[in-house]
């Protein structure tokens, strides 16, 4: 065994377990949120059953099975629940029965003991609704203007067709709603802030001034006729969507008539076969990327969070990357060696480890209130009291995240440069090369991988934080994207959604827990892809940038 110890065997050993620890951890977190995340789009089997409650009046439940757990069999008769003598514990199931309209909530408890057989009626349908949830039941008639146009077999086929008409019809009125009146309002504001602008101006004459309004009062009225164009015909689009409803039932058999264009997809999962199934899937995880969020962002999809956390990265990347490798240069290149630079080589990497929450703080005082609101008065007086940069958006987010990853960037470079043999500067110089020819030509490109070693660093880190973001410029619900069609097209002054902290919001601020439960593990899921891919391209990057300066110094 001594003689085993002193071979270093043990040590091996030691550090193999403790990889593969690591890895079995990594392997369990993605496996974990990658199955309850995106269990949730799968099309689950819907049961029926009768439920004998405890003052012996029973009821007809229709639901999903979203788990099953034991208690004790004490806590349920101090609940008031009737358990037989003699049984330690009880299986309870929670049931997701939706239709939130009609009683309040979503899910409830059911005892496994109070329960009757389980039933899979073929007929019964999930509807995605726009309010109120999804609502669980049978589908009895098709309505067109109020009168029955299909019923019984006759009624889901009919009810398909017109539920992809009424999805148009709400997708040409979210097109026009978002794109086309938007333009409009944005121009409509840029010609307010036009007619401000003049009267600020004291140094127009009077005919000039008269002039100018004239043309923006023309411009206005024009504004006004687009307006009431595009209202007459979003008016027409919703009479068009309302026209069609469907009666359905519940499992109680209360009756209940929707509107159609409250419909997003309806599905009978009980009657899908496997590619029905499988079909079904893609489309409700695609309009999970691809949506916009709804009740309270605990329905609909994540699209303007991605959007926001890409971009973000983004621009940090493009601030932080500079800065960080200039500063790195001076330090390693250019700067003496002595206490100065070693005091500062310790702030910066004491930095690195500052709360992220106190560079939101910093950001909040430094960037949002005297730097943006130096700028809302040189650059956009006419628009105060209300402020342009003055205010948390996606430019002080980035350049907060900019200043929190800097260390990262500047100790990776550092220790890139210092990589590199002073034979190959001595080299350069003696062929008769300047030290800016040797450092831009030589040096740099040689220690490019470790720079993008420091930038995938920072970008992981950047994707990943929240709290910084909450002082600076994310918000729970965004009514705009960063980016669109108007002029300048790139709005750094706009408040932006970032997955990190719609987690959160979801997560611990959702009105309704047991339904967002499953939005937080795909939500979890998709924000590590994103910072999987970007750490990828970097990383192809840098493989690519080390392959080819390899091939230039053979």
């Amino acid at each position: 065994m001594k003689d085993w110890f002193k071979s270093g065997a043990p040590w091996i050993w030691l550090h193999a377990g403790a990889v593969a620890i690591s890895v079995v951890m990594v392997v369990g977190l993605l496996l974990l949120i990658g199955v309850r995340g995106l269990g949730h789009f799968w099309p689950a089997t819907v049961y029926e059953f009768d439920y004998r409650q405890p003052g012996g009046e029973s009821v007809r439940v229709l639901g999903e099975l979203s788990r099953s757990e034991t208690v004790t069999a004490a806590a349920l008769r101090e609940a008031g629940f009737s358990v037989p003598e003699g049984q330690e514990v009880v299986q309870r199931h929670l049931i997701k029965m939706g239709n939130r309209d009609l009683t309040g909530r979503d899910f409830g408890w059911f005892i496994g003991d109070l329960i009757d057989a389980w039933r899979t009626p073929g007929p019964a349908v999930v509807m995605e609704r726009t309010e109120w949830g999804n609502f669980y039941g049978y589908l009895v008639a098709v309505k067109e203007a109020g009168s029955e146009v299909a019923q019984g077999e006759a009624a889901w086929p009919e009810f398909q067709a017109r539920l992809a008409r009424a999805n148009a019809l709400a997708e040409e009125i979210r097109r026009i709603e978002r794109y086309e009146i938007g333009a409009v309002n944005h121009r409509m504001e840029r010609l307010r802030l036009d007619e401000r602008r003049l009267e600020l101006d004291r140094g127009l004459d009077a005919l000039t001034r008269e002039a100018r309004r004239a043309e923006i009062a023309a411009q206005r009225e024009a504004l006004h006729g687009e307006y009431a164009a595009f209202q007459e015909r979003l008016d027409a689009l919703n009479d068009a969507a309302r026209r069609d409803s469907v009666v359905t039932q519940t499992a109680d058999g209360r009756s209940l008539e929707q509107p159609l264009a409250h419909i997003v997809r309806a599905w009978q999962p009980n009657a899908m076969g496997p590619v029905a199934k499988t079909g079904h899937y893609a489309r409700s995880l695609w309009g999970f990327l691809a949506g916009t969020p709804r009740e309270a962002n605990t329905e609909g999809g994540i699209f303007p969070a991605i959007f926001g956390t890409v971009l973000m990265v983004i621009l940090m990347s493009i601030v932080v990357t500079p800065l960080g490798v200039l500063a790195a240069i001076y330090l390693r290149e250019y700067a003496k060696q002595g206490a100065v630079t070693r005091m500062i080589r310790i702030s910066v990497n004491n930095l690195a480890g500052v709360p992220s929450i106190v560079f939101g703080v910093f950001g909040l005082g430094f960037f949002v209130y005297f730097l943006g609101g130096n700028l809302d008065r040189l650059f956009y007086p006419e628009a105060l009291p209300s402020p342009t940069f003055g205010t948390p958006g996606l430019m002080w987010a980035s350049l907060t995240l900019a200043l929190l990853t800097l260390p990262v960037v500047i100790v990776a470079t550092e220790e890139g440069l210092s990589r590199i043999p002073r034979s190959i500067r001595e080299g350069s110089l003696a062929l008769g090369a300047t030290k800016a020819e040797t450092l831009w030509k030589t040096v740099v490109p040689l220690a490019a991988p470790a720079m993008m070693t420091g930038l995938i660093l920072a970008v992981a880190r950047a994707a990943g934080e929240v709290a910084p973001l909450m002082l600076v410029g994310v918000v729970k619900l965004a009514p705009n994207l960063p980016v669109d069609g108007n002029f300048p097209y790139l709005h750094l002054e706009r408040k932006f959604m970032h997955l990190g902290f719609h987690i959160f919001d979801v997560g611990f601020q959702s009105p309704n827990v047991e339904a967002a439960r499953p939005l937080v593990y795909a939500t979890a899921l998709t924000l590590v892809a994103i910072i999987v891919v970007l750490n990828l391209t970097a990383i192809g990057i840098r493989n690519h940038l080390r392959e080819k300066y390899r091939a230039e110094s053979d």
